[in-house]
């Protein structure tokens, strides 16, 4: 028996040295109406069957015996089966050929035959035999996006292939179609080359796309003339969107979208940059840089900007952390833009609330415990009369406070005062959906000894309730220790 080699893992992987060029070179083969044969009956040649059977090419399988899976699917898929071996003059006015026999000598036979036919040869799962590659597939015709490793990694492929086909519509195939029919009315428009490109960019934007993309093509036909016949060079667009609280992959596919085609962004400080340089390059970035007490721009500044980039014809971006409608001024926004005729749209992002319940495990609402959620800040506590959400708190209810920390001693004092127990479990959770997150836990009256840290930029949100008891404890920090550190900390200075 031969001795199990030592592998040294303490040493570094060599990454490879790759070449700058493509093996390979992407194409479509139009296949409609055309012979493609596959020579095999097994499972590989039953998977090869169902993709082309997406095609309209006409099918043949040739293999003297067949598979349960490939039987399942010659039942399910228009294709002519020969049960015999493949012949020489089979291959003769084929387009393609794919050969999964899993055998290589059998499948070198075929590969061998169709080269001497003058036919494109696919040997599955032998890129060394391979005329071309079979790529990953993003049906929705007539568009198409194919996804290739040249072989190295197929599994990586059609995760690439997943997150393209999350993006895509499913009815983008027709907006394509919908998209062509208007060809010949644009081109006889008598619109010039910056006309069609804007008329284009509107109408792949605009309410011509969204009518077709659910469906109504009535409508879509009724936008699409509208659209023709309005001036070049009316207001342009402005979108209020949600960032989330931070993380990338919360981010909306929507959201994504806008920001792609967007040509001005107006994003507040707590957006990543991550999400900022989303956008196109050559897209402008504006920092309205507002947090608390620090504000770069006036909410007054920021609303004529939103207006005097939309009346230059632009596709305006508003960002902001968390969801525009929650705690984000999108009230004052939208009125400006109502009152000045510009169109806008609201693409809604995850608060930070929810976000940061489902990283810490608060279940917000729980069966017997809490029926009502309460987003709030604690700002309005300044007055003589407790506001109705802290009345609500004493009933059961989950209470979220944003931008928390400097009014945390405040809002745990009148809460006490009104009838709420001290033993009340809260929960501080500190940049949430970001890589610098920080959980504490702890009751009402620890945080009533939280320290304000007006110098933290650390972004604060403050859960009360009995939910919180649900926390998940291991992945969190004490609240008290939190303050006895700030105690100490005060001391030494």
């Amino acid at each position: 028996m031969s001795a199990t080699p030592h592998l040294d893992y303490s040493k570094q992987p060599v990454e490879p040295t790759l070449p700058s060029g493509l093996d390979v070179f992407p194409a479509f083969f139009n296949v409609a109406g055309k012979r493609v044969v596959i020579v095999g009956g097994g499972d590989e040649a039953a998977a090869k069957l169902r993709l082309l059977g997406e095609t309209n090419a006409r099918l043949e399988v040739i293999a003297s015996s067949v598979s349960t899976a490939m039987r399942q699917t010659l039942k399910t898929v228009s294709a002519e089966h020969h049960a015999r071996t493949f012949e020489f003059e089979d291959f003769a006015d084929a387009a393609l050929i794919f050969t999964a026999q899993e055998n290589e000598q059998a499948d070198r036979l075929v590969v061998e035959a169709a080269r001497m036919a003058g036919v494109p040869v696919n040997a599955v799962d032998r890129p060394h035999l391979c005329d071309f590659i079979t790529p990953a597939i993003v049906n929705r015709a007539p568009v198409v996006v194919a996804v290739s490793t040249n072989g190295t990694a197929p599994v990586f492929a059609r995760r690439i292939k997943a997150a393209i086909e999350k993006i895509l519509h499913p009815r983008t195939g027709t907006l394509a179609r919908f998209a062509d029919s208007f060809r010949g009315a644009v081109a006889q428009s008598g619109l010039d080359g910056r006309g069609r490109r804007i008329f284009w960019e509107r109408f792949f934007d605009g309410a011509p796309a969204r009518a077709a993309l659910q469906g109504d093509l009535t409508a879509a036909c009724g936008s699409a003339r509208h659209l023709l016949g309005e001036d070049a060079a009316h207001p342009g667009h402005v979108s209020l969107i949600g960032a989330g609280p931070g993380a990338e992959d919360l981010l909306t596919i929507r959201a994504h979208r806008v920001l792609q085609n967007a040509d001005v962004v107006l994003h507040d400080a707590l957006v990543p940059l991550e999400i900022v340089r989303m956008t196109r390059r050559d897209a402008e970035i504006i920092s309205v840089g507002k947090r608390k007490g620090c504000h770069s721009k006036s909410q007054d500044q920021i609303n004529s900007l939103l207006v005097e980039k939309a009346r230059l014809g632009l596709k305006v971006v508003r960002l902001k952390s968390g969801d525009p409608m929650i705690f984000g001024r999108a009230g004052e926004e939208i009125a400006n833009l109502r009152a000045h005729g510009i169109s806008y749209e609201i693409v809604p992002g995850v608060t930070s609330a929810l976000a940061g319940a489902a990283e810490a495990e608060i279940p917000l609402t729980l069966r017997g415990t809490a029926s009502s959620v309460v987003f709030t800040t604690g700002h309005d506590l300044n007055g003589k009369h407790l506001p109705d959400w802290a009345h609500l708190a004493l009933s059961g209810a989950t209470i979220s406070v944003y931008m928390g920390r400097t009014v945390a001693r405040r809002t745990a004092q009148r809460l006490q005062q009104a009838g709420l127990s001290s033993d009340t479990p809260v929960a501080v959770l500190e940049n949430v959906g970001r890589a610098d997150a920080r959980r504490l836990v702890g009751t009402l009256n620890d945080l009533k000894s939280l320290r304000d840290e007006k110098s933290s930029q650390a972004a604060a949100l403050i859960i009360i309730g009995e939910a919180v008891a649900a926390i998940r404890l291991d992945i969190c920090e004490p609240l008290e220790a939190e303050n006895h550190q700030v105690e100490k900390q005060g001391l030494a200075a």
